[in-house]
Parts: C-alpha cells; structure tokens; sequence
C-alpha cells in the first residue's frame, strides 16, 4: 500500500539550531509528526548555513512520514554575510552599510542556482544587485 500524501507545509527554520518551538512545533505539531526526529535531521542538514534562514518544504504522510526538502538560505542573508554586516541599511538611499563585489555575488548565484529565478548568470547577478542596493549594500566591481 503507497503512503497517503497528507499535506505539504512550508515554513522558514534556522539552520543548524531548529527546535520543537515554534515555527516548527506550530507548523507540524498538528500532524502529529515526530518533532525530535525532524528537527535532528534538519538541523543535520543545515550545520553549514548556521545561523541563516533556510527555507523548508515538508511533505507530510498519513503514517506521520515525513519528506523533508530544505532551499539555499535567504538571499539577504547570504549578502548579509558576504558584506560582513549585521543588518540592512534603515535609510536605503542615504546611509551605506558596506559593499559587496561582483564576483561575491556570482558565488551566490552559484550557491542558489537551483532556487532562482533566472536562466542566466548575468541575469541572476543582476536581481542579486538589486537586492543588495535594497538593503543598503553597495556593488562594487
């Protein structure tokens, strides 16, 4: 007998220090799913993005299976990091927080690849620019 798909769920869950609070315990709690279970495989997963958001599809069985499928980090997380700064700019087009290269930027497209919305390196490079000017980072050749 083939496993019954009983739902998909989609939340945001930091990598590497997952526990059963929410948005996990929220998110699967009600599916009756072995928390510990998948918070250990999760956080198994993800110990080289500690720290950063990593978004994350589960499909969840009848039997309380579960199929966990975890996407790169956030963008801005990954700028955040390449820029070595903590947090965005709060006046975007007047105050700078740091600066990021070109080829910084092409390591992350290279990183997301999969979770981009662009079939080609300049245009991926292009979005990431945007987000990084957004925040307050500014591109640097």
């Amino acid at each position: 007998m083939a496993k019954q798909l009983q739902a998909i769920v989609k939340f945001h869950a930091t990598g590497g220090k997952a526990t059963a609070a929410p948005p996990v315990g929220t998110a699967l709690g009600k599916y009756g799913l072995n928390l510990g279970q998948f918070v250990k495989e999760f956080n198994d997963r993800t110990k080289a993005a500690m720290g950063m958001r990593i978004p994350v599809v589960v499909k969840v069985y009848s039997d309380r299976s579960f199929e966990l499928e975890t996407k790169s980090p956030h963008s801005v997380d990954l700028i955040k990091q390449a820029a070595g700064i903590e947090k965005g700019s709060t006046h975007v087009p007047k105050e700078k927080v740091g600066t990021v290269t070109v080829a910084k930027l092409q390591e992350i497209v290279k990183a997301k690849q999969k979770d981009l919305n662009a079939r080609e390196m300049d245009h991926a490079v292009r979005i990431l620019a945007g987000t990084a000017r957004s925040m307050g980072v500014d591109v640097v050749d």
